[in-house]
């Protein structure tokens, strides 16, 4: 699977010390994380403490921030006439807020986007501003548009900064089955879509998996959400090789998994960074999480499976084409994310990704990679094809087959 022979201990050890040469260099020049600029106070932050210091026939407003299962129970009082006036008064705070009904928080993050998009519009324009700017505004401004698509469920939108979101596909609510699919590096309100090679965008992933997992059981009800949700590392800098931003991450797609409507099963499709983010979170990921299944990893930030404290399965696939391979999987001191998800020695159940090209490949309609996420992501884990063409990945799993497949 590797390019060249990675059991020779002295050739491991001379990419481990070209790994953290290159680091150090990284850290000399550019400091120890390349943070990037924020208001002081952003637009969503705003909307959140205009609802802590807002009220509704007299009385307060719960904290935005109170367990998902309050707020819940604060929205099925209201009559849809007061809905509707905390999704204008507060947008922002309604749209992101865990514990919202789900269609409620997609009129509010419409409106929002709504709003954003105007402001955009104008920013295009503004003498003030260079030319560089007035296209950066140009391009968020197409970028809204389309989020403002008739049909989109924005779950979540945070313009600030390089831009946060999240969208769903299917019927969430009513689903028997929820898939999570978390983007790595370079994931932001620009990129979360992309027209030219729609498979590795998170939109893109998230369509193909919804599509796949409709094919591969048509009576199952699914929902997929594509969670850009989190400031990924810009790039391979020295953030890619750190667990900081999956450490931040992890707290918001926790929040947002307790907060999961129904009680359906829950499976998370992690890929590159994602799922080094996935990796931190797993501990204390609610139960209905059942499955978290890692694509094109660079480490989970444990070193066994085992130690990710979960009761998960956790399943593993790399592409034989796909350049982390060669990365070395290690840590030290707070860099690099560990051992090799797809070794034996982790512990996952590693599956094929036949046919996945490259590094971003992995939602690729047509390949054994994108079967085998809709597989698991609707339990039909009997049909899922492990790598090399044993059934070493179904051992244990109930009703699945043991022989080895064709």
């Amino acid at each position: 699977m590797t390019s060249f022979d990675t059991s020779s201990p002295q050739l491991n050890v001379w990419r481990a010390m070209l790994a953290l040469a290159v680091v150090f260099v990284m850290l000399a020049t550019t400091g120890w994380t390349a943070l990037r600029t924020h208001r002081e106070s952003s637009e969503l932050q705003t909307s959140l403490d205009k609802w802590r210091h807002g009220s509704l026939h007299g009385l307060r407003l719960p904290d935005p921030g109170a367990d998902p299962a309050r707020l819940t129970r604060f929205f099925a009082t209201l009559s849809a006439h007061d809905r509707t006036r905390l999704v204008h008064r507060y947008p922002l705070a309604v749209g992101n807020m865990n514990g919202a009904p789900v269609d409620l928080r997609y009129r509010a993050n419409h409106l929002a986007l709504e709003q954003e998009r105007e402001s955009e519009r104008r920013r295009m324009h503004d003498s003030r501003l260079s030319t560089a700017g007035q296209q950066d505004a140009g391009r968020r401004m197409r970028r809204y548009e389309s989020l403002l698509t008739p049909g989109r469920q924005i779950l979540s939108f945070d313009p600030e900064g390089t831009g946060r979101i999240s969208e769903v596909f299917g019927n969430l609510t009513r689903a028997q089955r929820i898939s999570v699919v978390v983007p790595g590096v370079d994931t932001d309100l620009l990129t979360f879509q992309k027209t030219n090679r729609p498979y590795t965008a998170p939109v893109g992933m998230a369509k193909a998996l919804y599509a796949q997992e409709r094919a591969t059981r048509p009576a199952t009800r699914t929902a997929v959400i594509a969670w850009a949700d989190y400031t990924s590392p810009d790039g391979l800098g020295v953030d890619a090789a750190t667990g900081l931003r999956a450490a931040e991450g992890s707290l918001r797609l926790n929040a947002l998994l307790r907060a999961l409507p129904g009680g359906a099963p829950v499976s998370m499709f992690c890929h590159s960074y994602g799922s080094v983010l996935c990796g931190v979170a797993a501990p204390r990921m609610p139960r209905r999480v059942t499955d978290i299944a890692v694509a094109a990893s660079p480490g989970m930030r444990v070193s066994k499976a085992a130690h990710l404290d979960t009761g998960a399965r956790v399943w593993a696939m790399r592409d034989a084409t796909d350049w982390i391979q060669d990365v070395p999987y290690l840590e030290l001191g707070g860099l690099g994310h560990g051992a090799d998800p797809v070794s034996a020695a982790f512990g996952a159940r590693v599956l094929s990704a036949e046919d996945a090209q490259g590094h971003a490949g992995y939602f690729q309609p047509g390949t054994d990679s994108l079967r085998n996420l809709a597989d698991i992501g609707t339990g039909a884990y009997d049909e899922v094809t492990c790598a090399g063409g044993t059934a070493a990945c179904r051992a244990d799993l109930p009703g699945a087959k043991t022989a080895q497949r064709a």
